[in-house]
């Protein structure tokens, strides 16, 4: 017998323009090697190398982060463009192939500043922390009175 576990993600960016038009994008991510290191971890209560759960969102201006990176490029930290995480933070759990494979993060960022946003990535910290997933994208441009909801898609199978 063979098993094999994939690990897959698909984020959906739904900007809200202050003027009320909407824009979408779903990329496809990559899914970091300390990201899977963390999700092995978590398997097991008693692991000496038990690691926090993923409950935070972030966003930047970079691009080019590998399985290896650990942050983002440049992630933003000012002007409605922090961290998201905690109750900011809605998770829940989807069904993609079979009940529940399948866990939706969303949060939503409310700008007053003007950004070049091209990367976003799930992590499990405030500060710092794992990396789970990463992903770079053409740019979404926001600017002071835009949203941006970013709902990340995390499937096992």
């Amino acid at each position: 017998m063979n098993d094999k576990l994939n690990i897959t993600g698909i984020v959906e960016y739904k900007v809200t323009r202050a003027d009320g038009t909407v824009e979408t994008k779903t990329v496809t991510n990559q899914i970091q090697n300390l990201g899977l290191a963390a999700i092995a971890s978590l398997i097991a209560s008693d692991n000496p190398q038990t690691s926090t759960a993923f409950d935070y969102i972030a966003v930047g201006t970079g691009t080019g982060q590998g399985v290896a990176d650990t942050t983002l490029a440049s992630e933003i930290t000012t002007a409605g463009g922090e961290r998201r995480g905690g109750e900011n933070v809605t998770a829940s759990s989807q069904t993609t192939t079979i009940t529940n494979d399948t866990i939706q993060f969303q949060t939503t960022f409310t700008f007053t500043g003007t950004f070049a946003v091209t990367e976003a990535g799930i992590l499990n910290a405030a500060s710092a922390g794992v990396l789970l997933a990463y992903q770079d994208f053409s740019v979404i441009n926001v600017s002071d009175g835009d949203s941006l909801q970013v709902t990340w898609k995390i499937s096992l199978s």
